[in-house]
């Protein structure tokens, strides 16, 4: 096929390129004077609590090399936690201790750390090595996920995670990023986790897609990576819609986890979610993101805005793939 037809396909199935991701989409509707509420995880966390959102909780922030020296008094003998740099993108950075072992830590991979080795991590992400653009960054302390026993059989020692694209706070698309051991145990598709649609209606998973390849089944555990029945779906709809109050933002990612005791949380936000949701949807993000204008539009004729459950509510009746019973 010819670089014009296949072009002409792709934009028939709404397939969004980045060009247009950008102009139609991120500076449409994300304002620049609101990108530090979802660039930096600190204070998108304190805005989410403050919100009344689920994140997970905040052990305690260093700032300075002084306040490495805090770091056993924030951990107050926990022998797990995470350590993130403030600004990090991609998952760079992220430090996951598992458990503690003989005087040192133990990461979620098996692998022995010292405690010097964690002041090194902190000094690291200070300096803004792991930040975006290199500018010093602050390191956050908080709680370890525990991923549901859902997950076991589909995922590979890390902590998977479920991203929603929210458009004016409509829901129009997501994906279950499973950790691969390619990917280290993380839930980055560019290092090698696996993206798996997921039907906005009834929280199913649909087909994976793994290095650009399109699978049915994990690399690791060889189980099914569709038809599994995510749990509390509902929850996740609402919490990802309702982040459009929460930021401002008009056009985002929504990252949230699923812990074993906590429910749904909030990760993060993202005000230029990648493309590759489309991928693992096998299917465009364009028609869905002029649905959603259009029904804006339609309401704004008649001065009505929608609540968050309305949003979700339309989301699911035009977007789903199998419709439940009930909506």
């Amino acid at each position: 096929m010819g670089l014009w037809k296949r072009w002409k396909a792709l934009e028939a199935k709404g397939i969004m390129g980045i060009n247009r991701r950008n102009a139609d989409y991120v500076l449409k509707y994300n304002q620049r004077h609101l990108y530090p509420i979802v660039d930096d995880k600190i204070i998108t966390k304190e805005r989410a609590i403050q919100a009344g959102i689920h994140v997970p909780e905040l052990y305690g922030i260093i700032s300075t090399e002084k306040e490495i020296e805090k770091f056993d008094e924030i951990i107050a003998g926990r022998s797990d936690f995470v350590i993130k740099p403030a600004q990090g993108a991609g998952g760079d950075g992220i430090l996951v201790i598992a458990d503690k072992f003989e005087g040192r830590y133990k990461t979620v991979s098996g692998k022995i750390v010292s405690q010097e080795d964690i002041e090194h991590q902190l000094s690291s992400i200070l300096t803004g090595l792991y930040s975006l653009g290199g500018h010093r960054d602050r390191a956050l302390i908080e709680y370890r996920v525990t991923p549901d026993p859902i997950f076991k059989s589909i995922s590979y020692e890390g902590v998977p995670d479920i991203r929603i694209i929210v458009l004016m706070g409509y829901p129009v698309m997501a994906m279950l990023r499973l950790p691969t051991r390619q990917s280290n145990g993380k839930a980055n598709l560019h290092q090698g986790a696996i993206g798996v649609g997921v039907d906005l209606a009834t929280g199913l998973t649909l087909r994976g897609t793994w290095l650009n390849n399109k699978i049915t089944k994990h690399p690791d555990t060889t189980n099914a990576v569709d038809g599994v029945q995510l749990p509390n779906w509902d929850g996740f709809m609402k919490l990802a819609a309702g982040c459009y109050e929460l930021c401002g933002l008009g056009y985002i990612g929504v990252d949230m986890v699923l812990d074993e005791e906590k429910g749904p949380l909030i990760l993060e936000l993202n005000a230029r979610p990648g493309l590759n949701i489309q991928i693992a949807n096998d299917c465009g993000l364009t028609h869905r993101a002029h649905a959603v204008e259009a029904r804006i539009a339609e309401l704004a004729k008649n001065d009505v805005k929608e609540s968050v459950e309305d949003r979700v509510r339309f989301s699911q009746q035009l977007f789903g793939h199998v419709k439940p019973a009930e909506i």
